[in-house]
C-alpha cells in the first residue's frame, strides 16, 4: 500500500519578507562592525594613552612620599594608601592657594574681555557696511602670524609708563590684546553664516545694531563664543612666559609661576610637584568638559569660509 506524500506549503509572502529583513538587518550590523568596530578600538587606544598620563599624576599627588620614592603609581591596588595631605601641604605651606587664587583673577578677566570686545568687532566686520571692511579685516587675521615675543619690549614699555605693570590691569591688556584678531577671525566666520533673514527683518521692526547684537547674534553664536572661550581661558590659564613679564609683583604671580618656583626649590619633593602640577591641570579640565558639546560646532562653524 502506497503512503501519499504531504505537499510542502510555501511560507506565506509575509513571511518571507520579514526573514529577509531580518537577514538583511543581521548582514547590516555585521558591515558596521568590521568597518567601525576597528576605528573605534584604535580610538578608544588612543584615548587611553593620552588619559594614562592624567591618571598616574592624581594618583601620584595622592600618595606619601616613600611610597612614590619606592614604587610606582601602577602598584596602587597592591598598597593603596591615598591621602589629600600632599595638596593640603601645597595649598598651606608653601602658597600655592595665593597662587591659584592669583590665576583666577588673571584668567577670568583676561577671558571676556576679548570674548566680548572680539564679538563685538566681528559682529561690525560680518554685518554692518563701512569704508575698507575687507581690508582692515585683513589687517586683523595677518596680527595673527605676529609672534607674541616681539611685541613684548614695546607692551611692557608702555606698561611701565602707564605704571600698570604692578596690578592685574597690565597682564589683562595684553592678554586681550594678543586674543583679539584670532577672537575675531573665528566668530566673524561664524557669524557670517547666520541667516541674513533674522537680522534684516528686526531692523524692519525697528531694533537697533546693539539690540540685534545682544538679542539675535549672540543667543545663536553660543557654539562659538563656548569654543573661542575655551581656547583663550586654555591659553591664559597655561601662560608662564607672560605671567614673568607682565607681573612685577611677587604676590600677585599666578600658579604656573608658583609651580616653577616650586620645582626649582622642591626638585625632588615629587609628592608636592605633582599636587602643584594636577591644580594647574584641574580648571581647565572642568572648563572644557563644561564646554565641550558646543566645542565642535563652534569649530565647525568658525572654519567656513564665507
Amino acid at each position: 500500500m502506497t503512503t501519499p506524500l504531504t505537499p510542502v506549503t510555501a511560507p506565506p509572502p509575509k513571511a518571507q519578507a520579514a526573514g529577509t529583513t531580518m537577514a538583511g538587518r543581521r548582514d547590516k550590523t555585521v558591515s558596521w562592525l568590521l568597518r567601525r568596530g576597528g576605528l573605534h578600538l584604535v580610538l578608544l587606544i588612543i584615548c587611553l594613552i593620552w588619559l594614562v598620563p592624567t591618571v598616574g599624576l592624581f594618583i601620584t599627588s595622592l600618595r606619601p612620599r616613600p611610597d612614590i620614592g619606592s614604587t610606582g603609581w601602577w602598584t596602587i591596588l597592591q598598597a593603596p594608601g591615598l591621602s589629600f595631605d600632599n595638596y593640603a601641604d601645597v595649598l598651606g605651606s608653601k602658597g600655592m592657594s595665593a597662587g591659584f587664587l592669583n590665576s583666577l583673577f588673571i584668567s577670568i578677566p583676561s577671558t571676556i574681555i576679548p570674548v566680548l570686545v572680539g564679538a563685538l568687532a566681528a559682529y561690525g566686520f560680518a554685518w554692518i557696511k563701512f569704508p575698507f571692511r575687507d581690508t582692515m579685516f585683513l589687517i586683523v587675521v595677518g596680527l595673527m602670524v605676529v609672534p607674541i615675543q616681539m611685541t613684548f619690549v614695546p607692551v611692557l614699555s608702555i606698561l611701565n609708563t602707564l605704571n600698570l605693570n604692578q596690578s592685574y590691569v597690565g597682564i589683562w591688556l595684553a592678554h586681550s590684546a594678543f586674543g583679539l584678531p584670532f577672537a575675531i577671525f573665528l566668530l566673524r566666520n561664524f557669524f557670517v553664516m547666520l541667516p541674513g533673514e533674522l537680522i534684516e527683518a528686526a531692523f524692519l521692526d525697528g531694533a537697533s545694531t546693539l539690540g540685534i547684537f545682544i538679542k539675535i547674534i549672540m543667543p545663536l553664536s553660543v557654539p562659538a563664543l563656548a569654543s573661542l572661550t575655551i581656547f583663550q581661558f586654555l591659553g591664559v590659564w597655561n601662560d608662564l612666559l607672560m605671567a614673568l613679564i607682565f607681573i612685577q609683583d611677587p604676590n600677585a604671580r599666578p600658579l604656573t609661576v608658583k609651580v616653577s618656583t616650586l620645582l626649582s626649590t622642591y626638585g625632588t619633593e615629587w609628592h608636592l610637584l605633582s599636587s602643584g602640577a594636577f591644580l594647574i591641570m584641574i580648571i581647565p579640565l572642568i572648563v572644557f568638559f563644561a564646554l565641550q558639546r558646543y566645542f565642535v560646532a563652534g569649530m565647525l562653524g568658525g572654519a567656513v569660509k564665507s
